[in-house]
């Protein structure tokens, strides 16, 4: 039997660059930029600097349906932002976001250029801006808001609990398993609890509530997220799974979760996105290009 190293934390906790994990080379307790790099900037009023995480799709789900709803002012420029290269910390990226996350989103629509960055912020600013999307009755737009931000309070122990511990640290451990595992089973249960009744999270009414919850628990029951369906059982949360497959076949849906992927079959891919042609193209072409412009500023 071999011992149990017993961890003891120290008085003061110093910086182990080698700690070890999946994005170890990126993570760092200091805030700002490590490189000075401009963000480019394409045709659209509206530029996004994402990545086809759950965080990006609920963006970029959001735009391709208001662009479905024939809001042309909703057309984007999605650049990709690589973050286990570190794109986040360029001096551009943060001057837009000094939290150094995807995504982030600027407005050049407006007098003075809007910063818009935190997903949910995101959703909420674009939906406000084109009145697409959130109810407009004050008691319906309270129940929206309520579902969008439990996402943002709860995907915390969903992503950088649950899924860093299970998928991404440099080994299991037992009791942070058990206790994210727990957690997100309790999100399911009260999703799948509130869609019994309700065929979206706000009644009748789709909405970003809805694109923000998708991203995540509809990625996770649809077992693609941190290879976790069998886990976590998803299969007995069917009022989730319905709710998950009703949305995903949403045309706009489907779009937006392309959008800033560069991963998985190459027909579910699209690196970038400047017009609603970029769809019909070679996804491997694009990101060729992508690369190539990439290089070409190192």
């Amino acid at each position: 039997m071999s011992e149990t190293t017993v961890y003891v934390p120290a008085k003061v906790w110093a910086w182990d660059k080698d700690v070890g994990g999946k994005f170890a080379a990126i993570n760092r307790p200091i805030a700002g930029a490590t490189h000075k790099q401009a963000l480019p900037v394409g045709k659209h009023p509206l530029q996004l600097y994402s990545l086809g995480t759950p965080n990006g799709v609920k963006v970029t789900v959001l735009l391709e349906e208001l662009l479905e709803l024939g809001i042309k002012e909703a057309e984007y420029d999605a650049w990709l932002i690589n973050i286990q290269e570190g794109e986040q910390f360029s001096s551009g990226f943060v001057e837009a976001n000094p939290n150094s996350k995807i995504p982030v989103l600027m407005d050049y629509s407006t007098t003075e250029p809007t910063r818009v960055f935190e997903s949910g912020a995101i959703m909420l600013y674009l939906a406000e801006k084109f009145a697409a999307f959130i109810p407009k009755s004050p008691a319906q737009r309270t129940q929206c808001l309520n579902w969008l931000f439990w996402n943002i309070g709860s995907v915390p122990f969903l992503g950088g609990g649950f899924g860093h511990f299970y998928a991404y640290a440099p080994e299991k451990l037992e009791y942070p398993i058990d206790r994210y595992t727990m957690e997100v089973k309790r999100q399911l249960d009260l999703l799948n609890q509130h869609l019994t009744d309700n065929r979206y999270l706000c009644g009748d009414q789709y909405s970003i509530a809805d694109m923000a919850n998708m991203a995540w628990y509809g990625a996770l029951v649809m077992g693609k997220l941190y290879e976790a369906a069998e886990f976590l059982d998803v299969t007995t949360y069917k009022n989730v799974i319905r709710w998950t497959e009703d949305i995903q076949q949403r045309p706009a849906v489907k779009r937006g979760q392309r959008v800033n992927r560069v991963w998985g079959a190459e027909h579910h891919q699209l690196a970038e996105r400047h017009d609603a042609s970029d769809f019909d193209k070679d996804p491997m072409e694009i990101l060729q290009q992508v690369m190539a412009r990439k290089m070409g500023k190192k």
